[in-house]
């Protein structure tokens, strides 16, 4: 399972409207055949496994991350194909929340295989959670990014920022935006770092996120890296600007759109919040609604501190390296509101730590 559980991570952020699966076939203590879910439309990790199993699938045992789908759907059902291999036993990790899709372990189990659910359970269920809330409430998986000094800045006094963590920590960077579906800055990263929001690994399961930029006003410089045509091909890299739907130079703003939108960028317009700002809640509907399943935060400080203010984040990585910047000038990782009692404080939760030299990181979940 632990097997499985990698192949799908390789899925991540590639598959939808479908989740990450992995699926391992084994037989006399051996991995015969192995595979994962690599794009909607085409097999699942279940029949990629299977294939490369052939005859010899006949009373082996199939690990898989999620419960084989059970409906047809853009492919035939998994179930049925596992009960044409002869496959004699399932062990499932996680169990298929989805209605449609639910049911291929009683179908096994009724047609004889042994069947076993909950092995890697938690795993195997983060691996699937953006997808999970995605078909439970039409809204993206937030994940949010701070790479921070020992004093919790994100920056020195004079703005520098190249680099806080070493080269191991932000190539893990990389692979969250590998794993994620789009990424999100605010326009004020936007104008500093002149940044592309690419994935810089050269693996051939890495994809480039799509890009979005909260920009309020639409005030982001049409000869930024964000607005010129991304490569072509797998790493083709789109780009979203999301400003306020409320401006008193609306001619203007609207002239702005049409311009990007002309050069390829997408422009959206979301409803204002109190400080004139896209409404988060709202921003995250229309992603939900395009399809995306998840998203990752990076910045700024004041997007990371409306995402923590409005209660949207759903899983935290914080980089740390050992120095300390100083200056009540420099920037915080996370500003916004804050709380004002530590009782009310959001708590991380299934907390992991891992080290990347003399950098390391601390993630969890928050719902």
């Amino acid at each position: 399972m632990d097997r499985a559980i990698r192949l799908a991570r390789l899925a991540e952020g590639h598959t939808a409207p479908n989740p990450p699966v992995g699926a391992v076939v084994v037989k006399d203590g051996r991995i015969i055949g192995e595979g994962y879910h690599k794009k909607a439309g085409t097999p699942h990790a279940e029949i990629n496994a299977l294939s490369q199993a052939g005859d010899a699938s006949k009373g082996a045992t199939l690990y898989v991350t999620l419960e084989p789908c059970n409906h047809y759907g853009k492919t035939p059902p998994c179930s049925k194909a596992v009960l044409a291999a002869g496959i004699s036993r399932v062990v499932i990790g996680f169990r298929d929340p989805n209605p449609k899709a639910q049911g291929g372990a009683d179908f096994l189990a009724e047609n004889g295989v042994t069947v076993q659910t909950g092995c890697r359970q938690e795993e195997c269920r983060l691996l699937v959670m953006p997808f999970v809330k995605h078909v439970l409430t039409q809204m993206p998986w937030v994940r949010c990014k701070v790479a921070m000094s020992l004093d919790g800045k994100i920056a020195t006094k004079t703005g520098d920022s190249k680099w806080i963590t070493n080269s191991q920590a932000r190539s893990f960077g990389h692979k969250l935006r590998a794993r994620s579906q789009a990424i999100l800055v605010g326009i004020g990263t936007a104008q500093a770092d002149n940044p592309e929001l690419t994935c810089r690994l050269k693996a051939v399961w890495a994809r480039n996120p799509v890009r979005v930029v909260l920009d309020s006003k639409l005030e982001i410089a049409p000869d930024c890296k964000l607005c010129q045509p991304s490569p072509q091909g797998k790493n083709t890299a789109k780009t979203i600007i999301i400003a306020s739907n409320s401006h008193t130079n609306a001619e203007l703003v609207q002239k702005k759109a049409e311009m990007l939108q002309a050069r390829g960028v997408d422009v959206w317009f979301a409803t204002s919040d109190s400080y004139g700002r896209p409404d988060l809640q709202h921003v995250l509907a229309m992603l939900g609604g395009a399809g995306i399943q998840s998203v990752l935060v990076e910045g700024g400080a004041r997007i990371h501190g409306a995402f923590w203010d409005a209660g949207l984040v759903d899983e935290a990585f914080f980089f740390y390296a050992p120095i300390v910047l100083g200056s009540s000038h420099a920037r915080s990782g996370i500003e916004g509101t804050g709380v004002e009692l530590v009782s009310q404080a959001m708590r991380l939760k299934d907390i992991k730590i891992r080290h990347f030299g003399d950098n390391w990181m601390v993630s969890g979940k928050l719902h």
